[in-house]
């Protein structure tokens, strides 16, 4: 189980050491088209919402990352991933994939000083996520084919479209390997299926 972790911005390598942590094979930096077709799994980390979606753009990303997720390859989007995972950005017309049906409000804690760290009800999960949000964004108005994980008074932080996984808080950087390894059993799943096939 091969995970890619896109490298044009945000806590690349902090990913990598959770994904290793939570047990995948290998968790590599992407950010070539032919390294995105090697991989089974895909995170998309945080940063700016609006320069990652130029530069997948640049560095023309975007038609490998749609095809591999319309083949089913998992996907995971971590705050700045959320936003360009999702159908609908609030007040904004920015580059997205749309891969999740949910309308998201960028920054809906705040600026950077609004930061804050919440233990959140996570469904699935026995004990609460000690979740760390930097200047987050929420998702509102799901459409039906979305599980939500966990929210907030402010919104969703933390839901599930079929292959599509996003987080409005940040499990790299934090301790607890759950959020990791919730992914990577959506891997494996889709491995197993493809073997099937």
């Amino acid at each position: 189980m091969k995970i890619g972790v896109l490298a044009l911005q945000g806590a690349v390598s902090e990913h990598i050491d959770m994904l290793k942590k939570a047990g995948a094979d290998s968790a590599v930096p992407v950010r070539k088209e032919e390294e995105i077709a090697s991989v089974d799994g895909l995170v998309i980390p945080g940063g700016e919402s609006t320069t990652m979606g130029r530069l997948i753009k640049a560095f023309n990303l975007e038609d490998v990352i749609r095809r591999r997720v319309s083949e089913g390859m998992p996907v995971y989007g971590t705050c700045a991933g959320m936003i360009l995972l999702a159908s609908r950005i609030e007040g904004y017309d920015q580059f997205k994939f749309g891969f999740i049906d949910l309308t998201i409000v960028r920054n809906a804690f705040g600026r950077q000083v609004d930061s804050k760290e919440i233990d959140l009800n996570v469904k699935g999960f026995d004990t609460p996520f000690h979740a760390i949000f930097i200047r987050a964004p929420v998702g509102k108005e799901p459409g039906e084919n979305v599980e939500v994980l966990s929210e907030v008074p402010e919104g969703i932080v933390f839901a599930r479209q079929e292959n599509v996984l996003v987080s409005a808080f940040h499990p790299e950087l934090g301790q607890d390997l759950r959020v990791h390894k919730y992914f990577l059993d959506m891997v494996r799943k889709f491995l197993k299926n493809r073997e099937v096939l």
